[in-house]
């Protein structure tokens, strides 16, 4: 079976889907090339494998055909953390989250956003 797991060229596509919706290669082409440098065929190639990956849909009802993503940004997250989570911390959600927000990178204000989650989760909201 192939695997499902969007490569760091897919997540970037799926990030332009999720944030624009429904586009065609040539949108989508439009907003990476400046960033990447990547190809217009290169986009549509992806979008072909990403099809088949079951990542995106696309409707072919017009002549540009146009494709949105098939699953949600939160799933992709969510398979991304646990695999790091697995495979980098020996599946300890604790040490990937106090690696996380260790001083250098996070902010007063995400670590403000993460107590009021904690605090929400335990049922102690203030």
């Amino acid at each position: 079976m192939q695997d499902k797991r969007p490569t760091e060229a897919e997540l970037a596509i799926l990030g332009v889907l999720w944030a624009k919706g429904p586009s065609t290669v040539r949108a989508v082409h439009g907003v990476l090339e400046p960033e990447r440098g990547i190809g217009y065929t290169t986009v549509l190639k992806l979008l072909q494998i990403m099809l088949d990956k079951g990542l995106v849909c696309r409707d072919t009802s017009a002549r540009s055909h146009v494709y949105e993503a098939a699953i949600e940004r939160t799933s992709i997250q969510d398979a991304l953390v646990s695999d790091l989570r697995d495979k980098a911390f020996d599946g300890s959600a604790a040490s990937l989250v106090m690696h996380a927000l260790s001083p250098q990178r996070a902010s007063a204000d995400d670590i403000a956003r993460v107590r009021a989650w904690l605090d929400a989760l335990e049922g102690t909201e203030p």
